[in-house]
């Protein structure tokens, strides 16, 4: 709902935080479930009153179709859309359909589709949707009546149809496809190569990177942006292999002026059976340490 999950895991403590101090007055009308998901229902609605919806840089202008036009990048008005390590929001299920569709549900491009939604639609939508609460309980939660949660859950569905529509549908490969796709990137990156990048993506590729404002839609566009503003020479990128929001994604680091490797932040990959169809880079070197990237980055001599 919040779009973050460093707000996410905040709101978390304060759900519980809530729930201990008043307890007391806890009459058992109905499940603790029932009323812990309550309670954290209206945190997150409270948060979204102040801080409004987070966004992807495509979701604030057009594409920019010159790739060395100037970069303009975001204030501290814009929040950013964050991505979440598969490891803390994929169940630990033996049953792979469940996998799949827990990954399904957290793709990238879905969680900002929801952002345009309304946030008690938002709100509907997860509680019945994705956590199977039945239009009785979740009337109860942010206090309204059945009638308006199946009326909101409607309007939700169809709005993000719109969504989905405009966006278009992703096939993703299998499993290993996908891995190998994401090792090749990695591969191509850190040999700054982008000959071998322009192969893996798909001509109606996407290539957006908070915090800036400026994106880029096309192969054509994409790769003289990368090979101008970003690659720069062979090991200036280490990148370790990871995955966030179902999709194959890359924790990078990136080279310092006395050798030693910095966090930069995570890179998902939105991919096809035939290639990259988005890049979705997160400036934000937080984002290396909650997605538990392991430490100790080699140095520029031992490249």
């Amino acid at each position: 709902m919040l779009g973050s999950i460093q707000d996410a895991e905040d709101l978390v403590q304060e759900t519980y935080l809530r729930a201990w101090r008043s307890y007391g007055g806890f009459e058992g009308r109905s499940s603790v479930r029932t009323w812990l998901y309550q309670i954290a229902t209206n945190g997150c609605l409270t948060e979204l009153a102040k801080h409004g919806r987070r966004m992807l840089p495509s979701g604030i202008s057009d594409p920019e179709p010159d790739p060395d036009a100037y970069l303009e990048e975001a204030g501290a008005e814009v929040n950013w859309l964050q991505p979440a390590p598969d490891t803390m929001v994929i169940p630990d299920s033996a049953d792979p359909a469940a996998i799949v569709a827990a990954r399904e549900g957290l793709r990238l491009a879905l969680i900002a589709s929801l952002q345009y939604l309304p946030p008690r639609q938002r709100a509907v939508l997860v509680l019945r949707e994705v956590l199977a609460f039945p239009a009785a309980e979740v009337a109860a939660m942010p206090g309204t009546t059945t009638a308006s949660v199946k009326s909101m859950l409607q309007r939700a569905r169809a709005r993000l149809g719109e969504l989905a529509l405009a966006d278009g549908q992703v096939t993703e490969p299998a499993a290993p496809q996908a891995r190998a796709l994401l090792d090749q990137y990695i591969t191509a990156f850190e040999n700054a190569d982008a000959a071998a990048l322009e192969r893996l993506l798909l001509e109606d590729t996407t290539l957006e990177a908070t915090p800036l404002r400026t994106w880029f839609a096309g192969r054509n566009t994409c790769v003289p942006f990368l090979r101008n503003h970003l690659l720069g020479s062979s090991g200036d990128w280490r990148m370790l292999a990871t995955s966030a929001n179902g999709q194959p994604a890359a924790a990078a680091y990136t080279r310092g002026q006395h050798g030693n490797y910095q966090p930069y932040g995570i890179c998902v990959l939105t991919v096809t059976g035939a290639g990259i169809r988005r890049i979705s880079s997160f400036g934000d070197p937080r984002l290396v340490t909650l997605f538990g990237s392991r430490p100790g980055m080699p140095e520029a001599s031992d490249a």
